[in-house]
């Protein structure tokens, strides 16, 4: 018999190797959030209050908190409503609208508010950014929620259409609640990456916490003032997190086999096939039209052919190479973490979690000055390498393979592995023969995800990539920094292209769920 607590649970088990595992990607996950407080503390409780109560915070405060629900909103509504279209409807054409919709991945936010500003110079502000930033993030929105409506069993919908729900019922009562996981997991990755947020909104000339502490870091190297605004934005990725966590809930989704065989019925569109289609055409045409047609115009219009073939096919190459070793590290140092919190539930297991978010919410500047700060003091010769970089970009991008990862580990069933067990198999074989080929789908989906976003990243890799080091995002980034559009645009082209097969990748499962 396990021996029981005094409330009459049951002790959970923590596999030794996995909770060590996690508990080290977990404090990694965790420096940058350690630096700031610790500056933050060294400033002391006087000086504290003095750069924060000041009303530029305040400022600050309301255009980030604003842009972040009003793009989260926009986005819930775009991607949820575009994910019913494909996957529940009649919509023509389905497979071919799916990849359009994801296809906005490939755009870089920055890269789109280029494409926007470029052509449209009145397109600033918060109107201009809550545009841009909801046509730039409505797929991570859109990719979860249309995964889990393909999953969905559709007995209970008719079983909620025999009791008399209308189907407008039906998708509030029975569909939306199994949409849940799918809808905050998507919704928190948004607002996180609206608050780290810079060139986008930087280009954008739209003031948030994550351009002000660039500044500040900038102009006057002020470490104090920005230390302090980005220990703001670590109490605003707190409320986040523990908000995403109240609303997640603690159902489970995983049940054991496909359940019913056929595929749900999808909705007749009937007269309103025009009007969805109208309507996905003028979002896509928004999100891929305007920043595509753009850099068309610069590569054809402008002086871009000036520009050396070398650095292009250098930085080129760059990008590839520390995109792949990314994403490699930190899908694999997602999985233990991952595990931990949907195997073994409990405290210490969201807590490990909820640790590795932090990082994200924090602009790459903090983040890269947290590591440089480190390596300069307790590991010289970390300093100025590769491999300081990649840690920078595992602690920036680990929740967007973390989201996929425990999606696909919650709809896994537990109950395989226990057979498995059964059957003589130890944890490492389990892991490889059972529990790896079931979320093999999300833990790719993970890692394009991971791939996309170095690729484009900036700001870190501005200040740790090795000297001479070159991407495409900091080689777009310096001259779109001096408005030479025309100079940009192969670079700002190159970035989307190789970011075109990773996206395409996430829609490989509902490609073939798309043909039924």
């Amino acid at each position: 018999m396990p021996r029981r607590t005094r409330a009459g649970r049951t002790p959970r088990f923590y596999p030794p190797l996995v909770l060590a595992a996690a508990a080290l990607v977990a404090l990694v996950a965790l420096i940058p959030l350690v630096f700031v407080a610790g500056y933050s503390v060294s400033v002391g409780p006087a000086e504290a209050v003095r750069l924060i109560v000041r009303p530029r915070t305040g400022e600050l405060l309301w255009n980030t908190v604003r842009l972040a629900a009003g793009c989260v909103l926009l986005c819930a509504l775009l991607g949820t409503g575009a994910a019913w279209l494909v996957e529940r409807t009649t919509l023509p054409g389905r497979r071919v609208w799916n990849v359009l919709l994801v296809a906005p991945l490939a755009v870089p936010a920055f890269v789109n508010s280029f494409g926007w500003v470029s052509v449209v110079p009145w397109a600033t502000g918060y109107g201009g950014a809550l545009l841009i930033v909801t046509l730039s993030y409505f797929p991570l929105v859109y990719l979860p929620v249309a995964a889990a409506l393909r999953g969905l069993d559709p007995a209970l919908e008719e079983t909620a259409h025999a009791l008399g729900h209308t189907p407008w019922r039906t998708f509030l009562r029975v569909v939306l609640p199994q949409l849940r996981p799918a809808l905050l997991g998507g919704s928190l990755l948004i607002s996180l990456h609206l608050l780290a947020e810079f060139g986008a909104l930087q280009m954008l000339r739209f003031p948030t916490f994550t351009t002000a502490i660039y500044d500040q870091y900038q102009s006057t190297f002020n470490g104090p003032a920005a230390n302090m605004l980005a220990g703001v934005l670590v109490l605003l990725c707190l409320v986040l997190l523990l908000a995403e966590l109240r609303l997640r809930g603690r159902a489970r989704y995983a049940r054991l086999g496909a359940g019913v065989a056929r595929p749900a019925v999808r909705a007749r569109l009937g007269g309103f096939t025009v009007p969805a289609l109208l309507g996905l055409g003028v979002l896509i045409a928004l999100a891929l039209g305007v920043p595509l047609g753009s850099l068309v115009y610069w590569l054809t219009a402008g002086s871009s052919a000036a520009i050396p073939v070398e650095p292009l096919l250098s930085s080129t190459l760059t990008s590839i190479g520390l995109g792949a070793a990314g994403a490699l590290l930190t899908s694999i140092l997602a999985i233990p973490v991952a595990w931990l919190c949907v195997r073994r539930p409990g405290r210490l297991s969201v807590a490990l979690e909820r640790s590795t978010y932090f990082g994200n919410a924090l602009p790459g500047i903090v983040v890269a000055l947290a590591l440089v700060t480190i390596a300069i003091r307790l590991t010289p010769p970390l300093y100025q390498t590769t491999a300081l970089l990649l840690v920078a970009y595992t602690i920036l991008f680990l929740p967007r393979a973390m989201v996929n990862v425990r999606s696909a580990l919650a709809q896994s069933a537990p109950a395989l592995e226990d057979v498995a067990h059964a059957l003589g198999l130890g944890r490492a074989a389990t892991f490889r023969r059972v529990t790896l080929p079931l979320i093999a789908p999300g833990l790719g989906a993970g890692a394009a995800l991971v791939f996309i976003a170095i690729v484009t990243e900036l700001t870190a890799t501005l200040l740790l990539a090795p000297i001479g080091t070159q991407t495409l995002a900091t080689q777009f980034w310096s001259h779109s920094d001096s408005i030479a559009y025309a100079a940009s645009a192969p670079y700002a082209a190159l970035m989307v292209l190789i970011s075109a097969p990773a996206t395409y990748l996430l829609t490989r499962e509902s490609r073939r769920g798309a043909r039924g």
